[in-house]
C-alpha cells in the first residue's frame, strides 16, 4: 500500500471534487503507480498540468510514485517563465493554433475573428482531433476531459464555461493572448487569411456582381479570405462583431 499527499494550485481545484480543493490530499493506493496516472485519476488532463514537484523536485510524468511522496502539481505558468524547472515538455506548451472538438463552433468562429489560427471541421471524429493536435502542434480545445487525457494529446485546454462569450474570454486570460489579437484577419467561416479588395483592381473588378447593388452605393472597403473567397464590408454586421472583440479586448 502507498499513502502519499498531493495538493493541485490555482484553477486545477476547478478540475476536482470540491471536497479536494486547495488542500493537501492524502490518498492511499496499491500497485506501481505513474504520476500521470495518479493526477488524472483526480480528473485532472495532463495537458492541463504545467509542473509536478515531488518532494520539492520536478518530475516528469513518467515518474513513479513511491511511498511517503508529496506531490504539488501546478498548472499552465503564463506570467514567468519555468523552462529551467519543468521536466514535463521540451518545448513550450503554448502554440497560436488551435484545433476544436465538435462542441465549440460558435467558440472556433469567435477565435478567428479575434485573428487565431483554429481548425474546426463538424462531424470530425475524436481521433483525428488527436492526429491533428499532436502532428500539427496544435492546442487542443474541449469540454471532453477524457479525450484531454489520451496520451498523445500533449498540449491542450479543458474548457470551463459553456457560454460561447464567456469561453473566449476565458481563453484570452488563461493564455494571456490580448496583445497577440488581430482582429478581422482571419475568415470565420474557413480560417482563411483576409486580406484587402482594392476597388481600382482587377480582383474586385471580378467579384464587384457578388455583392448587393445597395451595399456598393455607401461602402468604399471591402476585403476578401484568400482562401474561400468569401467577400467583406463593414455593415451593420460588422459592427456586431466589432462590439464582440472589444469587449474581449477591453476587459479587465
Amino acid at each position: 500500500m502507498y499513502r502519499v499527499v498531493i495538493r493541485f494550485y490555482e484553477e486545477l481545484n476547478d478540475l476536482i471534487s470540491k471536497e479536494k480543493r486547495k488542500s493537501d490530499i492524502e490518498f492511499s493506493f496499491s500497485g506501481r503507480r505513474s504520476i500521470k496516472d495518479l493526477i488524472e485519476s483526480f480528473g485532472v488532463p495532463h495537458v492541463e498540468v504545467d509542473l509536478i514537484l515531488v518532494n520539492q523536485a520536478s518530475v516528469d510524468f513518467s515518474y513513479i510514485v513511491r511511498d511517503g511522496d508529496r506531490i504539488s502539481v501546478y498548472p499552465v505558468f503564463e506570467t514567468f517563465p519555468i523552462d529551467g524547472v519543468t521536466r514535463l515538455r521540451a518545448s513550450p506548451l503554448r502554440n497560436l493554433r488551435f484545433v476544436f472538438d465538435v462542441h465549440l463552433r460558435k467558440l472556433a468562429r469567435r477565435m478567428r475573428l479575434l485573428g487565431f489560427d483554429v481548425y474546426y471541421e463538424d462531424g470530425i471524429e475524436d481521433s483525428e482531433l488527436v492526429r491533428i493536435s499532436y502532428q500539427e502542434k496544435r492546442i487542443l480545445l474541449t469540454r471532453d476531459r477524457q479525450l484531454l487525457m489520451r496520451r498523445s494529446v500533449s498540449r491542450g485546454l479543458y474548457i470551463r464555461n459553456t457560454d460561447p462569450n464567456r469561453q473566449m474570454l476565458e481563453i484570452v486570460n488563461r493564455l494571456h493572448l490580448r496583445s497577440l489579437c488581430k482582429p478581422f484577419t482571419r475568415c470565420i467561416e474557413c480560417n482563411g487569411e483576409i486580406r484587402d479588395l482594392l476597388l481600382d483592381g482587377d480582383d474586385f473588378k471580378e467579384r464587384m456582381h457578388r455583392i448587393p447593388e445597395g451595399v456598393l452605393l455607401w461602402c468604399i472597403e471591402f476585403s476578401q479570405c484568400a482562401s474561400c473567397d468569401r467577400i467583406y464590408w463593414k455593415g451593420s454586421h460588422y459592427e456586431k462583431l466589432r462590439a464582440i472583440v472589444d469587449s474581449i479586448i477591453n476587459a479587465e
